[in-house]
């Protein structure tokens, strides 16, 4: 278990360590907001058998899951929700002060989007402790598990402003896509606080995961969870920047990143080139990371130009679908394939995709665009098409969306666009190109069906 004030020396302690010991009591928690994060988080809880109680202001989810219905897509969600409910431990409400009465655990899982200046926006935090705050047991612990700047567990402190109840940072690592399993199997548990035995009784929580548990300060501990996405996210740009070298010199960028992954100490994970990285983690985390260093005066070049490599991303893909198109976008039909910025999960914030097919038809394109959790409508300005999908012409299917095209751009790596009828798809496109900006489909089949294909890294 690592320390606040051992925290090198004990790191790999903390490797064989086991959350909270043999402290596995059902315990009563109460998470703040239903979220990607909030909703796995209090449904996984309620599978390692403590009581909680998940509230939730938007009324759209709320009756979502009073009904049985998930209000995200999260593979596993709805079987984990529903084995919660029957058995008695896992209820929702509207308010939080219904959610506190009686917790031992308070778990704010509410939004912190970025501002303009890069920083994340901690109003939901402070109006979600300053509710709960007078209303809170004694001796409760509330646990940030928002990703939150540099000091926030001290902010929510100054904000309930009760010397009985003590405020740790758990920050999250799950995947959108994968949550369930994320929080199951977690790699590690990570819990920071001036308080030890508070942190260490967070941890408790999660004594079913076996996971390492590493036990620090605060600070330390919102800093793993900022450092994490910034390296992950400098590994992708990484990896995009290597494969547009692939492509000058005529290397393939699947074996040279087999040749990478082999690694040990690089890995197969987050080695596969795409459209750029998005999300409502990657983009929001760097830039939030990089504002905490320019506060503090240091010049995290590194991480800055991760970000810009990304921007060039975006941009080296809309190339390559403006060149299959002779040149010039505009008036051109242009099919995209996918709008979330991942296959499996429904959120589009920080798509790079989304960026994409935004781009294109800044160009003068017409984007025709499918993705399996979008409902279509009859019209892409009608006010009861969501602002983010403004402008673009939303199918029912792939081969709608590649009705007319001169180009096929694949931007999101659903697996169903592996198995279309690709006949089909020929016969209807004006042109028959693609460009496989995930690396999805096999070049060599997709030509010999008669197509132009234009991969990311590979000929």
């Amino acid at each position: 278990m690592v320390n606040a004030t051992g925290f090198g020396a004990s790191l790999s302690m903390a490797a064989h360590s086991t959350p909270g010991g043999n402290d596995r009591r059902s315990r009563a928690v109460a998470v703040i907001g239903a979220g990607y994060v909030g909703l796995p988080t209090a449904a996984t809880l309620a599978h390692f058998g403590h009581r909680v109680v998940l509230a939730e202001q938007d009324e759209y989810r709320l009756a979502a899951l009073r009904s049985g219905r998930m209000p995200i897509v999260e593979a596993g969600l709805d079987e984990l929700v529903a084995e919660g409910v029957s058995a008695g431990l896992l209820r929702f409400t509207a308010s939080a002060a219904e959610a506190v009465a009686g917790a031992e655990f308070v778990l704010l899982c509410v939004p912190t989007p970025q501002g303009d200046d890069g920083s994340a926006d901690l109003s939901y935090v402070e109006a979600a402790a300053k509710e709960v705050g007078m209303l809170l047991e004694p001796g409760a612990i509330v646990v940030n598990k928002s990703t939150v700047p540099v000091g926030s567990a001290t902010l929510v402190e100054q904000v309930i402003g009760r010397p009985d109840v003590r405020v740790v940072s758990n920050p999250e690592f799950l995947r959108e896509g994968t949550a369930v399993r994320d929080s199951l199997h977690p790699d590690r548990i990570v819990v920071g606080g001036d308080d030890t035995h508070a942190a260490a009784m967070v941890g408790a929580l999660f004594a079913s995961t076996g996971a390492p548990l590493i036990v620090t300060d605060a600070t330390t501990s919102e800093t793993i969870k900022y450092a994490s996405n910034a390296f992950l996210a400098t590994k992708l740009s990484f990896v995009n920047a290597l494969a547009g070298l692939c492509e000058e010199v005529g290397a393939d960028v699947r074996d040279v990143m087999l040749g990478l992954g082999y690694d040990k100490r690089i890995g197969f994970d987050f080695l596969r080139p795409g459209p750029g990285w998005g999300g409502s983690c990657l983009p929001k985390d760097t830039r939030a990371l990089l504002h905490i260093a320019r506060e503090a005066g240091y010049d995290f070049s590194l991480l800055a130009g991760a970000i810009a490599s990304n921007d060039q991303q975006l941009a080296r893909v809309v190339a390559k679908v403006t060149a299959a198109c002779g040149g010039a976008l505009n008036g051109v039909s242009v099919g995209v394939w996918g709008l979330t910025f991942k296959a499996n999960t429904d959120d589009r914030r920080d798509s790079p995709a989304l960026q994409i097919a935004h781009r294109l038809t800044g160009l003068g394109g017409r984007v025709r665009a499918y993705d399996p959790t979008v409902a279509v409508g009859s019209d892409a300005h009608s006010d009861a098409v969501p602002d983010d999908l403004r402008g673009l012409s939303l199918c029912a299917d792939p081969y709608e969306a590649a009705t007319g095209a001169s180009v096929v751009v694949v931007l999101t790596e659903w697996d169903e666009f592996r198995w279309l009828d690709f006949a089909r798809v020929h016969a209807v496109m004006a042109t028959p190109s693609i460009v496989d900006a995930r690396n999805l489909l096999d070049p060599a089949a997709v030509r010999r069906m008669g197509f132009t294909y234009t991969g990311i890294g590979r000929q």
